[in-house]
């Protein structure tokens, strides 16, 4: 009887995190996109909004918060070496 509650648990667990997981790899694309198309104004709202799911992944225990620094470090570090090339 425990493994069957167990089980029907862990099974509501992975759908959870299973749609934060993909929302926020939605997110981290949109951002990578608009990144490459070197849009400023709109990759920072998108790298921002990305982060904010990183955030929130992290939190609920769905990717580990490294992961989820990690992730964020590197969107910062490509947006920011666009926003140097617009400059020179």
């Amino acid at each position: 009887m425990p493994a069957e509650k167990s089980a029907r648990v862990s099974q509501r667990r992975r759908i959870r995190n299973r749609i934060i997981r993909s929302s926020t790899r939605t997110r981290i694309a949109t951002a990578l996109n608009a990144i490459e198309q070197e849009d400023k104004d709109q990759a920072n709202e998108a790298v921002k909004k990305a982060i904010r799911g990183l955030d929130r992944s992290a939190k609920k225990g769905v990717i580990h918060k490294n992961n989820a620094s990690r992730r964020k470090s590197r969107l910062m570090n490509r947006l920011n070496n666009v926003s140097e090339k617009s400059r020179s």
